[in-house]
């Protein structure tokens, strides 16, 4: 299967102004040469430099069928690090397809999702942290998350994990050495030594997995749900940041009764905003089943939007809702503060307390009003420091955004902790030398050493055709 060679179309299978056919392996060069026909007669790709461009047709027989460029970068200096063709042709559907096909006839095979990137990892040009960082920047929703990405793909992670992995080999490999060799190596001066080093990896490895709750939300994006009791306002706000009416608007209570989703981005933040049906007591069935789905869905949000209509009295409903939201990240919007307000903030903190007990200083409150635009800006300003550590942005923090990732760095740590109570119980060395090999097996996961073959492959059938 690694002999073969591969191809995909590498762009959107779309119309558009260009398209590029991937050929990767050791006959991309070849079979290139059957097909392609330089303007120039008589230029053959095999007789090229690596990593230039010619211009010329691509023929199924004697059938022209399209005027492109061909780039040409010979092994090991390719993306993959086998020999690699790219034909820049026109982007249209058809015309992509007949020359995937005249490559195929010529001997290619279609590459699997992932399979160029797959290479590039299994020929050892990126570890297997790089090589996911290539589907994130393909994937990224939002400025941070692309930033962490690209930070990923340069190395940021891997040397990290690389510096980790050496400080816990030495350590193993003195121990080893100590048993092996006592009279030339003497442990009792060791063991201080290694409860500081291991001390000061496993706050870093801490500090990593805290900088993973900030790095989920700069991947995927903040799970927020938008409550409220009917007629609060919830769907006017909802247009208001998407910038178009999406949602229904009337003067009658209700009206929301079904799950509206919208994807926005605050400040180079992703928010996946999901409005819900007015959560209150109804007889009808189809609002029933809205408020259901409203109540379900709210227990698994990272931001509840509490929008509080403060034109009318705190009433059973609003206490419902606080009930619903008490464990949970809360911003309360006091809205419709441009009409004759008959709620303070002072009312709606008093409603927190007198429900869930909640001090002040668990949620937010802020004033609102979309008719008037008011409070808008200190809302996007709110969402930033709720949810993004400035400090740790600033000063370009490796963020964790991978669940492979972080589940390999929980269970380095849970080794590393297994170490210190060791050593706090004078146990033998040879315990001390089995979780150090644990703990830097399961951070040689990261980067892809000693991972299974089901695993690679699991990984990169996520990737999308011809990357």
């Amino acid at each position: 299967m690694k002999n073969e060679t591969i191809v995909a179309i590498a762009t959107a299978l779309s119309n558009s102004g260009i398209g590029i056919i991937r050929i990767s392996g050791i006959d991309a060069i070849p079979i290139a040469d059957k097909i392609f026909r330089a303007k120039k007669q008589g230029k053959k790709l095999k007789d090229m430099k690596s990593h230039t461009i010619h211009y010329g047709f691509i023929y199924d027989e004697e059938n022209v069928i399209d005027e492109v460029m061909v780039v040409i970068m010979k092994g090991p200096n390719s993306y993959t690090t086998e020999d690699t063709i790219e034909i820049d042709c026109h982007g249209g559907i058809l015309v992509m397809n007949r020359i995937l096909e005249t490559v195929i006839n010529q001997g290619a095979r279609i590459a699997e999702p992932g399979e160029f990137t797959k290479r590039a990892f299994l020929n050892g040009r990126i570890d297997l942290s790089k090589a996911e960082a290539v589907m994130d920047i393909i994937v990224s929703k939002n400025d941070f998350a692309l930033k962490s990405s690209m930070q990923q793909l340069n190395g940021r992670l891997s040397n990290e994990i690389v510096l980790l992995r050496k400080k816990i080999l030495s350590q193993i490999a003195y121990i080893e050495a100590a048993i092996d060799d006592p009279e030339n190596y003497e442990l009792s001066d060791f063991i201080e030594s290694l409860q500081v080093t291991n001390q000061k990896i496993i706050k870093r490895i801490t500090h990593l997995l805290k900088c993973s709750e900030n790095g989920k939300i700069l991947k995927d994006g903040i799970k927020t749900v938008i409550v409220g009791k009917p007629n609060a306002g919830k769907s006017s706000f909802l247009n208001k940041m998407i910038g178009e009416e999406k949602a229904i608007v009337t003067n009658i209570a209700g009206t929301t009764r079904d799950i509206l989703e919208e994807h926005i981005r605050i400040n180079g933040i992703g928010l996946n905003i999901i409005d819900t049906a007015g959560i209150h007591s109804t007889e009808d069935i189809v609002e029933k089943i809205g408020v259901s789905k409203a109540k379900k869905i709210a227990k698994d949000a990272d931001l509840i939007i509490f929008i509080v209509d403060a034109s009318v009295p705190i009433d059973d409903s609003d206490k419902e809702i606080v009930r619903l939201i008490m464990n949970q990240k809360v911003l309360v919007l006091l809205n419709k503060i441009d009409l004759n307000a008959v709620i303070t903030e002072e009312d709606v903190h008093h409603l927190f307390f007198d429900v869930s007990k909640r001090e002040k200083k668990t949620y937010r409150i802020i004033k609102t009003s979309t008719i008037k635009n008011l409070g808008l800006r200190e809302f996007e300003e709110t969402i930033q420091e709720m949810f993004i550590n400035r400090e740790l942005v600033e000063n370009d923090e490796i963020f964790i955004t991978n669940m492979r990732h972080k589940e390999a760095l929980n269970e380095t740590k849970k080794s590393l902790q297994f170490v210190e109570k060791s050593l706090i119980n004078k146990m033998p060395e040879d315990f001390l030398s089995i979780d150090l090999m644990n703990a830097y097996e399961s951070l040689g996961l990261i980067i892809g050493e000693q991972i299974g073959e089901d695993l690679v492959n699991e990984i990169f059938a996520n990737f999308c055709m011809g990357k």
